[in-house]
């Protein structure tokens, strides 16, 4: 098909993208515009010693950096605040002829790590404080909590998400003091690239932060190797692997893994509302959202009113490329997830679901277009029901109690998000509390939760350990300095005191201090 890139994107434009990335070997991988299939880019591919030395350039920048005082550091980050929204227009560009989605979730996107920055930037100061606590003498010891960065984190980014998380969780390892290295997904190189470049047009030092390219299983070894900590977000299954390999090495490993994400509608429930969330909760970014909504739960009063409305509103999406925010879903990200996508509906139908309305691939609008899809009568034998599609596809499922929604929600391996809806909002806030999940929405799918910089967003069961976010979405990138200081020698028998009168006093001195609150 014939469509116009938009024309910021030009090729010298992605040369100059794609050569920071190092490779001695020659290797090239054909990064691809995904609306249309034709080649953008031959993006070079990183060896195993390319990555060593990217660690140790990395590694030499960050000794530099981490002597930098906080507020010289942040400044950097108030500058490149500026430069991400003034550049917002290009990097959804970049976010859209990479991974295909439309032009709304592509601006969305870009709007993610200035926002990371606004909160860190305002937060880090009092994080980042030594704090000063008491030592086990009042008075004559002291205990200072110091925190000191890692050295430098290995980012391992989605093609979901490829500027949001692979930007934002760099940010954060950055305020800390560390130095990154970055493997973004071969499919969605080339928007972080372009981020790497703001932030360095900001005043980061150049080396500090190193990007390498290639396949997970070619250069993931070698990455989690020279590694400090590890920051990964994709699927369960590569996580354990990540996992497994940085408690070998013995580093810490934040995992944000896959979802099951399930969707509660009460009986009291605004409906109109809730098929207005549940058509972005199922379709939005075409379905490639970690915290997207795959089951529906409907309570029997109302699931015919529920289905109707909400086939209409997938039926009136409209669907396509283009580069303008006319489309509501683009693409999927490549040809081969489509195939993954389409083989959960083949195999639902098989096993006897229904496709209510969708259920094909668009070929008439690219290699990658899959059509809204909603299906009934999906069962956990089915791929569809019980591991994660990761597209526009959804179950609709009815339940006669909220026990037997709940039960049903919790009944995955999975924890990532989930989302309920009534209008009883105490009501639905205690049945949000029983649910397994690291993320629950009440009246919103996932935005309310996933935007909330300031609290904690991570996964729970199989959708991962660790969180981003909040004040522990900092802090994991440091290591914490216990500085002890004894001002006086008191700390043992004095010269000429016997060890038992030494005993006496010191349980003395500990009831003592209980008693007056002292410890």
């Amino acid at each position: 098909m014939t469509l116009q890139r938009p024309a910021a994107v030009t090729d010298a434009f992605l040369e100059t993208l794609v050569s920071r990335v190092p490779s001695t070997s020659g290797g090239t991988w054909k990064l691809t515009e995904v609306y249309t299939g034709e080649v953008l880019v031959e993006l070079p591919q990183s060896t195993p010693a390319d990555i060593e030395r990217a660690f140790v350039a990395a590694r030499a920048a960050q000794r530099e950096w981490a002597q930098w005082p906080l507020k010289r550091r942040l400044g950097v980050f108030k500058k490149a605040h500026a430069l991400f929204l003034d550049n917002a227009q290009t990097t959804a560009d970049l976010i859209q002829v990479e991974s295909g989605k439309n032009r709304r979730m592509a601006i969305e996107e870009s709007c993610d790590p200035p926002m990371v920055m606004s909160h860190y930037i305002k937060r880090a100061p009092s994080l980042l404080a030594p704090t000063k606590r008491g030592g086990p003498v009042p008075f004559l010891t002291t205990s200072t909590e110091i925190r000191q960065p890692k050295g430098v984190v290995g980012v391992i980014a989605p093609w979901n998400f490829p500027f949001a998380t692979g930007m934002s969780d760099a940010i954060t390892a950055l305020i800390a003091g560390n130095g990154i290295v970055l493997k973004p997904d071969n499919k969605t190189a080339l928007s972080p690239l372009f981020g790497i470049q703001m932030l360095e047009q900001a005043g980061l030092p150049k080396g500090l932060f190193q990007v390498v390219c290639g396949e997970g299983p070619d250069i993931g070894p070698t990455l989690i190797d020279n590694a400090n900590y590890v920051m990964f977000t994709g699927s369960t299954a590569t996580g354990r692997v990540i996992g497994e390999r940085a408690g070998r090495n013995l580093i810490g490993a934040c995992l944000e893994l896959g979802g099951k994400n399930p969707m509660i509608v009460l009986d009291d429930a605004n409906i109109d509302e809730a098929v207005q969330g549940a058509v972005f909760g199922v379709f939005g970014n075409t379905g490639q959202i970690c915290m997207h909504i795959e089951r529906i739960y409907l309570p029997e009063s109302r699931y015919e009113e529920f289905k109707a409305k909400f086939v209409r509103a997938a039926e009136s999406l409209t669907v396509g490329a283009s580069y303008d925010f006319g489309p509501e879903m683009g693409s999927l990200v490549s040809p081969d997830h489509k195939e993954r996508v389409q083989s959960h509906v083949e195999d639902a139908v098989a096993k006897g679901a229904t496709v209510v309305t969708g259920g094909k691939a668009r070929p008439d609008l690219g290699p990658a277009f899959f059509e809204p899809t909603i299906l009934e009568g999906v069962t956990k034998d089915m791929l569809a029901g019980a591991t994660e599609t990761f597209g526009p596809v959804v179950g609709l499922y009815c339940y006669r109690t909220v026990d037997e929604a709940i039960a049903l929600a919790n009944d995955t391996d999975y924890g990532l998000n989930a989302s309920v809806w009534g209008t009883d909002l105490d009501r639905a806030c205690a049945i949000a509390a029983r649910i397994q999940s690291g993320n629950v929405n009440v009246n919103d799918i996932l935005a309310t939760a996933f935007a909330s910089k300031g609290t904690p967003s991570g996964g729970v069961k199989q959708s991962g350990v660790g969180a981003r976010h909040g004040d522990q979405g900092l802090l994991k990138y440091t290591d914490i300095q216990n500085l002890a200081v004894l001002k006086k020698q008191v700390m043992g028998a004095q010269p000429g005191q016997d060890y038992d009168s030494y005993v006496k006093s010191m349980l003395s001195g500990l009831k003592m201090m209980r008693r007056t609150g002292i410890r």
